[in-house]
């Protein structure tokens, strides 16, 4: 019996050897520094922020060299496969404009690597699991989960470590023979991959992100085969592709830096170059005083849909990731304003490498900052675009006010320090929706009166300016003249250092009266610029809205 044989019995469909596959993934035909990336998600459910992170990179070093960026979905673990999440994937990915060049989609191919779904590939999986075997490098293993069990709990009263290798690897000594008489048998199996390391022995290795290392060597028997499906693990299945796709750059998150040796065993087995790593930081959060992992079963962040859900601008997200992604994107960016991200150039010795802080209060400022620099129209759009899938109510006062809502939004934008009141779309309504009579109307009032609060007063103040001031023809500076007429003619004072210095003299000042003004036509004692709101809802909405207050 030789190794061949086990191998032959294991795999007796796989006629090919690992060569035929270097016949059909040839070589990139790369220039000097071009790389090669992958986002390489499990489909899941959702695309986690840690996940689209890393894509981000992924992408910046491939656009950065002129590269390639390709998609690959790692759905070995089907137990926990959700219907629809590689669509989801790539729909995330084409909403912030980061798709990659190669991908599958609706089980059309795009590229030449493909398939670019690990389940589709498990052919090529056991053709070079097959020749592990024959190399004696794996072998089967009949261990059930009590087994395991057993040996786990025994290691641990022996203060060992846990884990199939050296004396706890039983299978490994089972003579080819036997192996060959359990598995026609039809005893259930996996497939191991026999380490030769030594793990009192270290190694140097160079991560990108984390600097020199020493690690102990891989001496564990892992399983690269399963059972149940005969698919591989991850262990496995990514460093076949990376080898065969060309990989030159692998992103994945610091968790993964302990598999390190195992991997790079693997790559050294099949005498194969491996890609370098970029292993980054955990993103985290600050809890009280406290620091922990940002978690999908705790922060609604943690999911790539929260931030569509809320109508963060996508560019927002982008920039926020970015300034964690880089310690120097900041100062790039205030010295680049103008420019796309892609346009900076990211390195790896500038992440973090130590916990990457990602904070939702960061988040709405830069979002704040993008949202203020649109054109009122490009607001509109993208508001109305939002509300389609979010806010219908809204969506159909949008289309019937379209250029209305476009002034609106343009209140206090074009100028030297535009506000920055919206925080995200979702944000808007709760901010504008006084500008529509529809939610105006409807709306349970609640007026934010603040110095002069006697309803008598505020009806004298609103009839005489109504009836003697208001002229929706003039300009600013006439409006605001008329404002500080009514102020001399109600005994309020006009002028704020008259006020000031002799406030007894007067029953308050402009600035009340204003007030007054704004709060019964928005109920808010705090809007933007009252005279463009005036202007924009004209004599007879605004005596509306005062009949309103005093019925």
């Amino acid at each position: 019996m030789t190794n061949k044989d086990l191998a032959n019995l294991i795999f007796p469909d796989i006629k090919q050897d690992i060569s035929y596959y270097d016949e059909i993934y040839k070589p990139r035909e790369l220039k000097e520094g071009q790389k090669v990336t992958r986002f390489a998600p499990s489909p899941t459910g959702f695309i986690h922020l840690g996940g689209f992170f890393q894509a981000i990179i992924d992408y910046m070093l491939a656009k950065n060299s002129d590269g390639i960026f390709y998609l690959r979905n790692e759905d070995t673990d089907q137990q926990r496969e959700v219907q629809n999440a590689s669509q989801l994937i790539i729909d995330t990915l084409r909403y912030y404009d980061i798709m990659p060049s190669e991908y599958e989609e609706n089980g059309k191919i795009i590229g030449n690597y493909g398939p670019y779904v690990q389940s589709e590939r498990k052919e090529i999986y056991h053709t070079f699991i097959k020749y592990l075997i024959e190399i004696g490098r794996a072998y089967p293993c009949f261990c059930t989960k009590e087994d395991l069990e057993q040996k786990r709990k025994q290691q641990e009263e022996r203060k060992f470590r846990t884990g199939y290798y050296g004396i706890w690897s039983h299978c490994r000594k089972l003579s080819l023979e036997e192996q060959i008489e359990r598995i026609k048998n039809g005893e259930e199996y996996v497939i191991r991959f026999k380490s030769l390391g030594n793990f009192e022995r270290k190694f140097k290795y160079d991560d990108l992100v984390k600097g020199r290392l020493e690690l102990p060597e891989n001496d564990e028997d892992f399983v690269i085969m399963k059972s149940d499906n005969k698919l591989p693990t991850y262990h496995f299945a990514h460093v076949i592709d990376d080898y065969l796709m060309k990989t030159t750059h692998v992103v994945r998150g610091e968790e993964w830096l302990s598999s390190l040796p195992k991997h790079l065993e693997l790559f050294k087995a099949f005498n194969f170059k491996a890609p370098k790593y970029v292993h980054t930081p955990l993103l985290v959060k600050k809890e009280g005083n406290s620091v922990r992992k940002i978690s999908k079963r705790k922060d609604p962040e943690a999911t790539m849909t929260y931030y569509k859900d809320k109508g963060y601008p996508k560019k927002a997200v982008i920039e926020a990731l970015m300034t964690i992604i880089n310690s120097n994107y900041e100062q790039w960016h205030t010295a680049n304003p103008e420019k796309n991200f892609t346009d900076f150039q990211y390195s790896p010795k500038k992440m973090s490498s130590s916990g990457a802080f990602f904070d939702l209060e960061k988040l709405d400022n830069i979002s704040r900052n993008v949202i203020s620099k649109m054109k009122a129209e490009e607001v509109y759009q993208e508001l109305y675009t939002w509300t389609k899938e979010y806010d219908l109510e809204f969506k159909e006062l949008l289309e019937k006010y379209k250029e209305y809502s476009t002034q609106v939004f343009n209140i206090e934008r074009e100028q030297k320090k535009p506000r920055k009141d919206y925080v995200n779309y979702s944000d808007i309504k709760n901010q504008v929706w006084y500008m529509y009579d529809e939610l105006f109307e409807k709306e349970n009032k609640k007026y934010d009166f603040q110095k002069i609060t006697d309803k008598e007063e505020i009806k004298k103040i609103c009839t005489i300016y109504m009836d003697k001031y208001f002229n929706e023809n003039d300009d600013k500076d006439t409006w605001f003249n008329k404002i500080k007429e009514l102020c001399d003619a109600l005994g309020y004072a006009s002028n704020m250092k008259e006020y000031k210095e002799n406030p007894d003299r007067f029953k308050g000042n402009v600035a009340d009266v204003s007030t007054v003004l704004r709060v019964v036509i928005t109920t808010r004692s705090m809007t933007p610029d009252l005279y463009e709101i005036m202007k924009l809802l004209g004599k007879e909405r605004i005596e509306k809205r005062i009949s309103l207050f005093e019925s």
